[in-house]
């Protein structure tokens, strides 16, 4: 009788994959075993021919819902097998090249058994089993099993057990399992250390009355499953105001939880994509369009027409939520610009003077996760952060990088994650933030040194951003010459374009594609801040084709956050400022500059101290936003007036297609290289100004503007290249009706566009870039 080793590798482990095994391997009359190994998951099985291909179909066809078969190989087994029926066998210690799974949202039958007081996990706000509950978040080693998970600290108690080992069971190895007799507990605290009970509010229990409190408008700090938040009543705008100044928060967007889509739909219009990604496993928070039904409280989403909300995702938010009828904040638990709290101490130091009450718990979490943020445009996914329940499933490369080395890449210095590469999978950390705050670095180090350990991950080459600055960038150079292995040092731009042509699938050896690459800044290959590029890529090189026009950045990195300091400099750039002296002086964007020291100023530009020069188009935004009268003098944020701006865009005039309604840009061309010239641009909008144009027109002209130069620049470039796929890339690509725009023009072109839907257009994606190029480098070099 035919006997089999059959190798199931991608992420099957914590998901009910054994159970899956035990299940079809009686039901299709076969002898063996199967257990969990460093690998993934081992099959050692004996029947017929008929039953074991029958066995292996219904194995890819009746995958548990959480578990991603990436590859599934059949030898044939030269050893005895000593069973007469089927088992799940222990697990075995081995070379990890097995996946970890993310935290999964709570299943459908989860929930039911929370809100039935006949369920003995009725009310349980730790409630799990194979199908959803936490996994990096708890974990420490691989394999995945509850001694290597902070869920060691609790012992099961003799029904849990039960359930644990009887493979007819939903919650069979189900690692976290645990009910109220065992497992974790959650308190209520007043942040002021007085003593609380939940009789004091007549409530179920303390779960219960988190929800009375935020329906008095008091402000709870909750700890859940990757991180603490702080909550408030998102309707009451002296709370979200409370929020936003004991927070210093003082403008950027808030997160909202509702208890369910029904809730949401009240305030926005969500479509069925939408849906799906609310109700999904991952459970992300999704950025939906205002409907203008109801409205939260004003400052939740100041300046923007777009509100991100999610559905609760654990147990503990559904029980909280039970009795809300209306969505709550649900904003990470940390002080401006720090990672995340995930301890209970941390939090009672660092978020007391915030929250006036804390829910805790007592299960540890070992993993700082935030919640993944995305949209949809264009019937698209977009990933805008990348964390909670897709973090760190791996993402298969394309054809010709399945032999490489280990890799290793350090990613950015904003909105920073890490890659691992190896055989032929990459894979991204969480999103961990702005290196720049030393509590984000020292977290991002201490989060590469558990992915190195749970991975058994000893990279032979390290791969870094070009910039000397980016701390990234430092400590991986510390770490290749601690090991003595070689660093790459990868242009930023190349590897944006490098990320997009990688998820997208584009193999190791095809023609170059067109990249454009819009963001913020990136350091140049001249010693120049790169920011709107056209580049001729593919993974091993690049050419710089086209740019934006570079203009000074005044004040460096004061820039980013006083937009008029973009206006000046872009009007100085134009030669336009003589004429604003002359014709426009009483724009309030004239009379706002003409306040400034500038003599000074224009010292500081002169002599190039603080001022580099950038092809910034989201430099390029800002200094329009300024303009037209959009925060002209502050953001709290990076490109708080651009999303502004982009927000009042009217619909009419950007569907329009007369030429007046359009602004133009100009064209030259400099050391062979295409240059995009605003000044066109900016003598029209200025004569807009003076007509008092209203800022939604302004706003529409200057996005179909922009959108027109950047298909011109690709006609040229195409035809003169031999071009037919284009990549767009970077963080001014998150811009839903640039993208559109864009990608319209494109396509009606007839060019293949290529943009991003598994890792982030900004420098979330980054990372992945800078692998894939250190690994094309790696296989031209051998």
């Amino acid at each position: 009788m035919p006997t089999e080793e059959i190798r199931v590798s991608g992420t099957v482990q914590g998901v009910g994959f054994r159970p899956t095994v035990y299940r079809l391997a009686k039901a299709c009359g076969l002898h063996g075993d199967v257990c969990n190994d460093g690998q993934g998951v081992l099959i050692r099985v004996s029947g017929s021919e008929e039953a074991l291909t029958e066995f292996v179909a219904r194995l890819q066809t009746e995958c548990p819902p959480l578990a991603r078969i990436n590859q599934l190989t059949r030898t044939i087994y030269e050893g005895e097998l000593k069973f007469d029926n089927f088992v799940i066998s222990s697990s075995v210690n081995s070379a990890i090249k097995t996946e970890i799974t993310p935290d999964s949202a709570t299943c459908p039958q989860c929930q039911q058994e929370i809100f039935d007081p006949f369920s003995r996990f009725y009310r349980y706000p730790f409630t799990n089993c194979t199908h959803c509950g936490p996994r990096l978040s708890i974990i420490r080693a691989i394999p995945y099993d509850r001694c290597n998970t902070s869920m060691s600290a609790f012992v099961m108690c003799s029904e849990c057990r039960k359930e644990y080992h009887d493979v007819e069971n939903r919650r069979f190895h189900a690692q976290p399992v645990a009910c109220h007799a065992c497992g974790p507990t959650a308190w209520l605290e007043r942040a002021d250390g007085k003593t609380v009970t939940a009789s004091m509010f007549s409530m179920l229990d303390d779960v219960d009355a988190v929800c009375t409190l935020l329906q008095k408008s008091e402000i709870v700090g909750i700890k859940g499953l990757g991180g603490i938040h702080l909550a408030c009543d998102a309707t009451q705008e002296t709370a979200v105001q409370k929020l936003r100044q004991r927070k210093k928060r003082y403008h950027k967007p808030f997160a909202l939880m509702a208890r369910d889509i029904e809730v949401i739909e009240e305030y926005c219009i969500v479509n069925a994509k939408e849906k799906n990604l609310l109700t999904s496993s991952a459970a992300p928070i999704v950025l939906l369009q205002t409907s203008g039904k109801k409205v939260v409280a004003p400052s939740i989403a100041s300046g923007q027409n777009t509100l991100g909300f999610m559905l609760p995702y654990t147990p503990l938010h559904h029980l909280i939520l039970r009795r809300m009828n209306r969505p709550i904040v649900l904003t990470s638990g940390n002080l401006a610009d720090e990672p995340q709290c995930i301890d209970n101490d941390e939090a009672r130091e660092k978020l007391g003077t915030i929250a006036d009450y804390f829910i805790f718990h007592n299960r540890e979490i070992i993993n700082r996760v935030d919640d993944s943020v995305v949209k949809v445009i264009s019937d698209k996914v977009q990933i805008i952060r990348r964390a909670r329940g897709y973090a760190p499933a791996s993402i298969s490369l394309p054809s010709g990088f399945h032999n490489v080395p280990q890799i290793l890449a350090m990613g950015s210095e904003l909105k920073n994650t890490f890659c691992l590469l190896r055989e032929g999978k990459a894979i991204l950390s969480q999103h961990l933030g702005d290196l720049e705050n030393a509590a984000a670095f020292n977290a991002y180090q201490e989060t590469l040194n558990l992915y190195l350990n749970l991975f058994e991950h000893q990279p032979e080459v390290i791969a870094i951003d070009k910039h000397p600055e980016y701390l990234s960038s430092k400590l991986g150079k510390e770490l290749a010459s601690k090991n003595q292995i070689k660093v790459y040092p990868i242009q930023h731009h190349h590897a944006h374009i490098a990320a997009c042509m990688a998820e997208n699938g584009i193999p190791l050896d095809s023609p170059p594609v067109l990249g454009i690459a819009l963001d913020g800044l990136g350091y140049g290959d001249d010693g120049t801040l790169w920011g709107g590029e056209f580049i001729l890529a593919d993974y091993r090189k690049f050419k710089r084709l086209g740019t934006f026009k570079s203009v000074v950045m005044l004040g460096g990195k004061q820039a980013i956050y006083q937009p008029w300091r973009n206006t000046y400099t872009q009007l100085i750039a134009a030669k336009l400022w003589d004429d604003c002296e002359q014709k426009y002086t009483e724009l309030e964007i004239f009379k706002l500059l003409k306040n400034k020291p500038l003599k000074l100023l224009n010292q500081l530009i002169e002599k190039g101290i603080n001022s580099p020069s950038a092809s910034s188009v989201g430099r390029l935004f800002d200094a329009v936003a300024a303009a037209i009268g959009i925060c002209p003098e502050e953001c709290s944020y990076e490109g708080q007036a651009a999303i502004a701006m982009e927000a009042i865009v009217d619909v009419s005039s950007l569907n329009n297609h007369k030429e007046t309604l359009i602004y133009p840009f100009s064209f030259s061309i400099s050391d062979s290289i295409y240059c995009i010239d605003p000044r066109p641009m900016w003598q029209a909008l200025l004569d807009d100004l003076q007509q008092q144009i209203p800022q939604p027109v302004m706003a529409a002209k200057f996005h179909k503007g922009l959108a027109n130069a950047i298909l011109e620049m690709v006609k040229h470039l195409c035809q003169e290249n031999l071009i037919n796929q284009v990549a767009l890339t970077g963080g001014v690509f998150q811009n839903c009706i640039l993208l559109e725009q864009v990608t319209k023009g494109l396509q009606t072109l007839g060019i293949k566009v290529l943009t991003h839907s598994l890792v982030p257009a900004n420098d979330g994606g980054l990372s992945l870039g800078q692998a894939v190029i250190a690994a094309a480098q790696l296989i031209e070099e051998c």
